[in-house]
């Protein structure tokens, strides 16, 4: 199939799949032409997969489902992959063009599903549509924001003539003119679907659209960072996208203005900057006299803006207008705003800077809150839970063990979210969340998807024991596709994130309880590798996870059944 050379053409090198009837002849065509078909054990795990993929590769990841049940599977992945402003294109079978509306197994409007999620919709009604609304998907999903892409394939525009000219074949028409009539509608439908399908067409990438600052609006943001006393820089994920290699990002370290991260831009800076602050980001701001917001969005995240001290220079850089702007009608007001490029921003700030640095008294003095909090955390890591292992002292562990090359997922929340402040990515593009969205179930897809981009590296999910239920299943995937992961669950038999304020403000933990289940065994059962651990192994615990990676070097998906206690580390954490 010629959309098969589309995909080929702009780089895409895995399409990720659970296996239908309607989408079969896509991963036949694709197979033949080398792009490697990755089958997964639900489909949203197949579109969290082409999203990681999209991420950490810089092309668009694809994925691949059936019609009806299989397309309404990916909505919630589609809708992650739209607010973390991932490039994807998701292909999606569908009812023949002629059965559409007249009751077809697993047909309904899947357009209306998907147009509040994407870009950019189309449904191919004929052949010859097909590469030309396959590239122009292709660019848009790269282009301004980035972000999913659906298209909707008949299954009749997928099939071989020779099947299809049999299935419009009406074996007893109608007699007189209105056999005629359906007759000639049909073979003329045909011939319209069909027409022009195989000539010559063109299959590179189109351009892509990206938006940059102006140099005005440059050589304004110079001048106030320039000035700064105690200026401040905010990364967010977009400050990882193309076509800035996110490796020239650390040419920041060259002014010396303190940064703090989030997102996917966690690593960028490496293990141990000297300007990453990793701690007490809310006092920072409330001294800061600039704040550069670049890829960063004033949503919950930042308390909607309200962080921001209201004396402070504020520089926002983003892709998206309305992100750029979210909530400034109220609780704070942009000084320079620009809907561009973040990176390719800072790197036109940082050589218009060249010589200028910031006074070191100012990120020398937020690096000495970052080793105060930093002690402090270890001290609680070292305190006894009343039952089974401090999670702190979990999460110290990992980090201390794990590879350099390390790749970090995060799926979970309250332990995902104490090992955001403990576990440190060693480099760019070594850290994946879900993002805004907040979805819980990406870790499986996240993890296959990281593996398959690199797969020389350890790859880590970070799983809580509620989040690990979603996608579970797919240590089946990773033992037959060959992509060992280990993956760390915090098993303390609660949904803490909710337990914790729904308790004392309700007084009921009613529907929060889990049980302190044996996943481990669920792991062997899925051809992995499972391993128990609770407070008798506190004293090997370094050698059970020395011991995981060689299993994981060899081959072995692992899951570590860590049993947790409960600590007030996250205290005053929001779930909502």
């Amino acid at each position: 199939m010629i959309f098969s050379e589309v995909l080929r053409a702009h780089n895409v090198k895995y399409v990720f799949t659970l296996v239908g009837g309607h989408i079969s002849p896509i991963l036949v065509a694709c197979e033949k032409l080398g792009i490697r078909i990755v089958d997964t054990r639900h489909e949203a795990t197949a579109v969290f997969a082409a999203d990681a993929v999209a991420r950490l590769s810089g092309t668009v990841g694809v994925a691949a489902v059936t019609a009806g049940p299989g397309l309404t599977n990916t909505v919630t992945a589609v809708k992650n992959a739209q607010m973390a402003e991932s490039p994807l294109l998701l292909m999606g079978g569908a009812a023949g063009t002629l059965l559409q509306g007249r009751g077809a197994l697993q047909d309904i409007d899947q357009m209306s599903l998907f147009k509040p999620l994407c870009k950019f919709c189309a449904s191919i009604r004929t052949i010859r549509e097909i590469v030309p609304t396959v590239r122009k998907a292709l660019a848009i999903a790269q282009s301004g924001t980035p972000g999913p892409v659906f298209i909707e394939f008949p299954i009749d525009t997928l099939y071989p003539f020779h099947l299809v000219s049999k299935e419009f074949g009406v074996k007893n028409p109608p007699k007189g003119l209105m056999g005629k009539v359906v007759t000639w509608y049909l073979e003329n439908h045909l011939t319209n679907l069909f027409a022009g399908a195989w000539e010559t067409r063109d299959v590179s990438p189109l351009p892509v659209d990206i938006p940059h600052a102006t140099d005005d609006q440059v050589q304004k943001c110079i001048e106030l960072v320039s000035r700064a006393k105690k200026p401040v820089i905010l990364l967010g994920s977009q400050a990882t996208l193309p076509p800035t290699p996110v490796e020239d990002i650390r040419s920041l370290e060259l002014l010396g203005i303190p940064c703090f991260l989030g997102g996917m831009s966690r690593g960028m800076l490496g293990k141990d900057s000297p300007i990453h602050i990793r701690q007490n980001r809310r006092d920072a701001l409330k001294e800061a006299d600039v704040v550069l917001l670049a890829g960063t969005v004033c949503d919950f995240r930042l308390s909607y803006g309200r962080v921001l001290n209201r004396r402070s220079k504020v520089i926002a850089v983003n892709r998206d207008k309305t992100q750029l702007l979210k909530n400034s009608d109220m609780f704070w007001k942009p000084t320079v705003a620009i809907q561009g490029d973040a990176g390719s921003f800072l790197l036109q700030l940082s050589k218009g800077l060249k010589g200028h640095k910031c006074p070191e008294e100012w990120p020398q003095s937020l690096k000495a809150g970052d080793e105060t909090k930093e002690n402090a955390n270890r001290a609680k890591a070292v305190e006894k839970t009343d039952r089974h292992l401090n999670p702190l002292k979990v999460l110290h562990c990992v980090d201390e063990l794990m590879a350099e090359d390390s790749i970090i997922v995060a799926d979970g929340g309250d332990f995902v979210g104490s090992a955001a402040y403990i576990m440190r990515p060693r480099g760019p593009l070594r850290w994946l969340d879900p993002g805004a969205f907040g979805t819980l179930g990406v870790g499986g897809g996240f993890a296959l998807g990281a593996k398959l981009c690199r797969p020389e590296s350890e790859v880590w999910i970070v799983y809580g024991d509620g989040s690990l239920g979603y996608s579970v299943a797919e240590f089946d995937t990773f033992t037959r596709h060959k992509t060992p992961v280990i993956a760390v669950v915090g098993n303390d038999a609660c949904w803490s994130q909710i337990s914790r304020e729904q308790v004392p403000i309700l007084g009921s933990n009613v529907a929060c309880g889990l049980a302190f289940l044996d996943y481990h065994i669920v792991a062997d059962g899925y051809g992995g590798k499972g391993c128990l651990i609770g407070r008798e192994d506190e004293d090997r615990l370094s050698e059970i996870i020395k011991s995981a990676q060689r299993e994981c070097r060899e081959g072995k998906a692992m899951l570590l059944n860590v049993l947790i206690g409960k600590t007030d580390f996250r205290e005053g954490s929001i779930s909502v």
